[in-house]
């Protein structure tokens, strides 16, 4: 499954990124924290987050994810659109909780697998 599908699926916002509505999503990963995020999310992995600001595309540049859903119609940072547009990262935007998407997610397939530490 590609972002772009998501994207119609959930009836997501395109905030930023578009250039990557093509990657293809490997798995689900939910968290607030940005260490649990580097810590537990896998390259291909769309992020579900109520975070706005501009580290999230920093982080999720640096692990390779293929986007971003930020929750609850919280409002990216402007810096937050630019950075993402600037490396090409997907910024969706959901009005549903970040419970709800997660949901969603799990319906359309998409897994919350942890990848193996050490490999």
């Amino acid at each position: 499954m590609i972002v772009n599908e998501i994207v119609e699926a959930l009836g997501l916002t395109v905030a930023a990124g578009a250039q990557g509505l093509e990657r293809e999503i490997t798995g689900g990963y939910a968290a607030d924290l940005l260490s649990c995020v580097m810590a537990g999310a896998a390259a291909g992995n769309l992020w579900v987050t109520l975070q706005a600001h501009p580290n999230i595309v920093a982080v999720a540049d640096l692990l390779g994810l293929a986007g971003v859903i930020i929750t609850e119609g919280a409002a990216p940072e402007p810096m937050t659109v630019s950075r993402a547009e600037e490396r090409g990262v997907p910024i969706l935007l959901a009005q549903e909780t970040t419970y709800t998407v997660v949901a969603r997610l799990a319906e359309r397939g998409i897994s919350g697998n942890r990848p193996a530490r050490g490999a």
